[in-house]
C-alpha cells in the first residue's frame, strides 16, 4: 500500500515538475509601442550623443573617428554620424537581425512529437480501457543539419556583408554631400559678389544716363547683367539649401538643423587597374555576394540529401481492453518514386547559376565604372592645371585695371570687367574642384574602401 502511494506521489510530483521545467524555458510577450520610437527618429540624434559611438564604431572599411560638436564636422566625421544615426540603416540593422536569428533557428534540433490516447470501453466482454502512446522523433533533420546550418551561416554573413556595403554607400554619400555644400558655399559666394558688382554697375550707370553721359543701350545691358547675375545667385543658394536638406536627411537629423563642415582635400586616385584589384579585394558586396554563393551551394547538397528518404523513428507503448500491453519501434519514411525532389534539385541549381552570373555581372560593373570614373577624374584635374595657370595672370590684370581706375586712367567699366573675368575663372575654379572633389569620392565608392 505504501508503495502504491509512494509511486502515485512520484508521478503526481513528476507531473508537476515536467511543466515547471519547460514553462521555464517558454518565452513571454511584451507589448512594444510603435510611436516612441517614431517620434524619437522625428527628433534626430543630438552630436554630443555621437561622440562615444563614433570613437568606437566598427566596419569592415571605415575606421572610427573623434568628433567635437563644438567645431566644423569633418566629411570623415559625417560619414560615421551617417551610418550611426541615418534611419533606413537602422531599419536595415534591425532587419539583418532576421537573418541572426535565422542562423540560430537552423542550428536547432527539432523536439520529440509525443502522441497520447485513451480508449474507454463501451461494451463487450474486456473489462478493461485501452491506452496508447507514442513518442517519435524527425531523423531527418539530424542528416541535414549540417547543410542547414552552413546554409543559413551563408545567408546570414550575405545579409551582415549587404548591410556593410550599405553602411559604406551611406557613409560616402555624407562625404559626397560635404564637399558639395563646400563648393556650394564658394559659388554662392562668389555669385553674391558679382551679383553686388552687377548692382554698383548699374547704379552708376543710372547716374550716368541722368546727366546725360550714357545711352539707353547701356542701362539696358547693365540691366541684364544685374538680372543674369540674380539668376546665378538664386540658383546657387537654392542647390546650396538643397545640399543642406539632403545632408540633414541623410544624417537623422531635422530639415532646418544647422551645421558647421569644415573641407578635407581627397586622396589622389591610382591607376584603373590597381584600383580594380583592390576593388576585387574589399568591395563588401563582391564579398555578400560570394557569401550568398557559398548559402547556395549548401542548399544544392540540401535539395540533393531530399532526394533520398526522410526517416521518422517512433516507439509506441499501448494497452488494449483485454490488458495485453505492447512496445515496439516504428519507423516511417517517404518512397523516392516519381518525385525524388527533383523540382527542387533544379531549383537550387538556377538559384546558384543565377548568383554566379550576378557576382560576375558586378565585377565587370565595377571594371568599367572605376575606368570611367578614373579618365574623368583625369580630364578634370587637367582642366583645372590649365584654369590655375591662367587665373595668375588674370588676377594681376584685373589688380592693375582696378588701381588704374582708381586713379582716373582708365574707366570704371573696364575695371569691373576685369573683376567679372576673374570672379568667372574663379567660379569655373570652384565648380572643377568640387567635381574632383565629387568624383573622387565616387571613385572611393566604386573601389569599396579609402584610397591609398
Amino acid at each position: 500500500m505504501s508503495r502504491g502511494l509512494s509511486r502515485r506521489a512520484a508521478g503526481a510530483l513528476f507531473a508537476l515538475v515536467l511543466p515547471a521545467c519547460v514553462l521555464s524555458g517558454c518565452a513571454s510577450y511584451r507589448a512594444a509601442p510603435l510611436e516612441p520610437l517614431a517620434d524619437a527618429t522625428l527628433r534626430g540624434p543630438a552630436l554630443a550623443a555621437m561622440v562615444a559611438p563614433a570613437a568606437s564604431f566598427r566596419n569592415p572599411v571605415l575606421q572610427p573617428v573623434a568628433i567635437d560638436p563644438s567645431q566644423p564636422l569633418t566629411p570623415d566625421a559625417l560619414a560615421i554620424i551617417a551610418v550611426l544615426a541615418n534611419p533606413d540603416l537602422k531599419a536595415a540593422r534591425a532587419k539583418a537581425r532576421v537573418s541572426s536569428a535565422q542562423a540560430f533557428q537552423a542550428g536547432l534540433l527539432p523536439d520529440p512529437t509525443v502522441n497520447l490516447g485513451y480508449d474507454f470501453r463501451l461494451s463487450g466482454p474486456d473489462p478493461q480501457n485501452g491506452w496508447a502512446a507514442a513518442l517519435a522523433y524527425e531523423l531527418t533533420a539530424l542528416r541535414d543539419r549540417g547543410v542547414a546550418m552552413r546554409s543559413a551561416g551563408g545567408a546570414e554573413r550575405q545579409v551582415r556583408l549587404d548591410l556593410a556595403w550599405q553602411e559604406w554607400q551611406t557613409a560616402e554619400q555624407a562625404k559626397l554631400l560635404a564637399v558639395r555644400i563646400a563648393g556650394l558655399q564658394t559659388a554662392a559666394r562668389l555669385g553674391a559678389d558679382t551679383k553686388a558688382e552687377a548692382d554698383g554697375a548699374l547704379s552708376r550707370t543710372l547716374q550716368a544716363a541722368a546727366r546725360g553721359d550714357l545711352k539707353a543701350d547701356d542701362i539696358e545691358t547693365r540691366r541684364l547683367a544685374t538680372l543674369d547675375a540674380s539668376d546665378k545667385l538664386a540658383a546657387a543658394q537654392k542647390d546650396l539649401g538643397g545640399a543642406r536638406l539632403d545632408l540633414n536627411r541623410l544624417l537623422g537629423l531635422p530639415p532646418q538643423t544647422p551645421l558647421s563642415i569644415a573641407f578635407a582635400a581627397p586622396a589622389p586616385a591610382q591607376t584603373a587597374e590597381a584600383l580594380f584589384d583592390r576593388a576585387r579585394d574589399q568591395r563588401l558586396d563582391l564579398k555578400a555576394l560570394q557569401a550568398g554563393y557559398e548559402s547556395s551551394n549548401a542548399d544544392v547538397r540540401k535539395a540533393i540529401y531530399d532526394q533520398f528518404p526522410s526517416f521518422q523513428l517512433t516507439v509506441n507503448r499501448a494497452k488494449d481492453t483485454a490488458g495485453t500491453q505492447t512496445i515496439g519501434p516504428a519507423i516511417n519514411f517517404t518512397l523516392p518514386v516519381w518525385n525524388r525532389n527533383h523540382g527542387g534539385i533544379r531549383i537550387a541549381e538556377a538559384t546558384r547559376e543565377q548568383l554566379k552570373a550576378e557576382y560576375a555581372a558586378r565585377v565587370f560593373a565595377a571594371r568599367a565604372d572605376i575606368a570611367e570614373l578614373v579618365e574623368t577624374l583625369a580630364l578634370a584635374q587637367r582642366q583645372r592645371a590649365e584654369a590655375q595657370a591662367q587665373i595668375g595672370a588674370i588676377r594681376r590684370v584685373a589688380e592693375a585695371t582696378a588701381a588704374a581706375a582708381a586713379h582716373g586712367d582708365v574707366a570704371q567699366a573696364a575695371a569691373d570687367t576685369a573683376q567679372q573675368i576673374l570672379r568667372d575663372k574663379e567660379t569655373a575654379l570652384a565648380a572643377l574642384d568640387q567635381s574632383i572633389a565629387e568624383q573622387t569620392i565616387s571613385l572611393e565608392l566604386a573601389t569599396g574602401g579609402p584610397l591609398p
